[in-house]
């Protein structure tokens, strides 16, 4: 299995492992490099991790263009070793610069391989993969890939059969959040997001006035001893920032409504376990996060403020705008849940053991 760099390679992966593992007696290897957050992620899920040099494709012309030929060979050539090493029955790749040399590497060897695209636009390395197997599936309709079919996101047995009321008090208890009042959750992903915490903490004080609890993950590269705890006397709401947060599931549960990025993880996580989200797309890349959320936008289960408009006085509006709503709430709520797909990751567990000859 290979896939990292950010959680939305990382958490499909781990996700699908756990189905396989549920599914049959399987032997999984991981491949990973050593920059991405599946050095950390992929090993405390209990799964091996086999490391193979980076690979990284510079976004515009430099001279670091010039070297990704030899890069990609040397990577490559690392992939096919591990791949022989472990007698691979089949590939599944979900993405980043380290899936390419991967696919590759599969495709030497003739080793049947599946590619999942997490995102509504797809990848470099997924978009070289779909031209040479047939077996591509993705998280959403409008991705233009060969061969695709759309299977959801693989999400793991934590999130997908998550019942945030069951667990409201719990989740509340865990992050020292009041046990009553409306909980906003901010969050820009694995990596954290800037603008969003720039904002969020300036709008903090407003919102706490209003009585609103803010938990706040920034994001371990923007987490310091400045951010602290604050309470409001008057309304006793909490801002609890927080570097990050290892089981999201309970961070689902204690919120109401979500601020974050429109990364594949976030829109399809959130959605299946019903918490409206104000999706604020990060404006890089492929554009992918801008087209992900689209579903549920376009249906009004969620919002979405261009990265450009967030401002601690837009946040403020929003989300004083929604809590002061609780019917359009509660229906933003319902769409998201009946919008979501459910069981990705057991159906490409399915696959994945048909295409090995394992099938259970």
């Amino acid at each position: 299995m290979a896939g990292g760099g950010t959680a939305g390679h990382t958490s499909p992966l781990i996700a699908t492992a756990e189905q396989l593992r549920h599914l049959a007696d399987v032997d999984i290897l991981c491949i990973g490099t050593p920059k991405g957050l599946e050095s950390r992620v992929i090993p405390e899920a209990g799964l091996e991790l086999a490391l193979i040099s980076p690979v990284p494709l510079p976004r515009r012309p430099s001279g670091d263009l010039l070297r990704v030929p030899v890069r990609l060979r040397k990577a490559t050539a690392e992939a096919r070793a591990l791949l022989r090493g472990h007698h691979a029955h089949v590939v599944v790749g979900f993405g980043g610069y380290v899936s390419l040399p991967v696919y590759l590497a599969a495709r030497q060897e003739r080793i049947p391989l599946v590619v999942h695209e997490g995102n509504a636009v797809a990848g470099l390395a997924n978009r070289v993969a779909a031209l040479f197997t047939p077996h591509v599936v993705t998280t959403f309709p409008a991705t233009d890939l060969p061969h695709a079919q759309m299977l959801g996101l693989p999400v793991r047995s934590a999130i997908a059969d998550l019942n945030r009321a069951a667990r409201r008090s719990e989740a509340r208890t865990t992050f020292e959040l009041p046990a009553t009042g409306p909980v906003l959750l901010v969050s820009g992903g694995s990596q954290g997001a800037r603008s969003i915490n720039r904002a969020t903490e300036a709008a903090a004080a407003r919102l706490l006035a209003a009585g609103v609890s803010v938990l706040h993950v920034l994001g371990a590269a923007n987490f310091s001893e400045a951010n602290h705890q604050i309470t409001d006397a008057t309304t006793g709401a909490i801002y609890r920032p927080l570097a990050f947060v290892d089981e999201m599931g309970l961070a689902y549960a204690a919120a109401d409504l979500m601020v974050g990025r429109s990364g594949a993880a976030t829109v399809m996580e959130t959605a299946m376990t019903g918490l409206p989200t104000i999706f604020v797309p990060l404006a890089h890349g492929n554009g992918e996060q801008a087209r992900n959320a689209d579903f549920l936008v376009n249906a009004r289960a969620g919002l979405r403020v261009d990265d450009a408009d967030l401002t601690a006085d837009r946040l403020v509006n929003e989300v004083l705008s929604l809590f002061a709503d609780p019917t359009r709430m509660r229906l933003m709520s319902d769409t998201c849940l009946a919008l979501a797909p459910s069981g990705a990751a057991h159906a490409l567990a399915q696959l994945v053991l048909s295409l090995a000859g394992s099938e259970d």
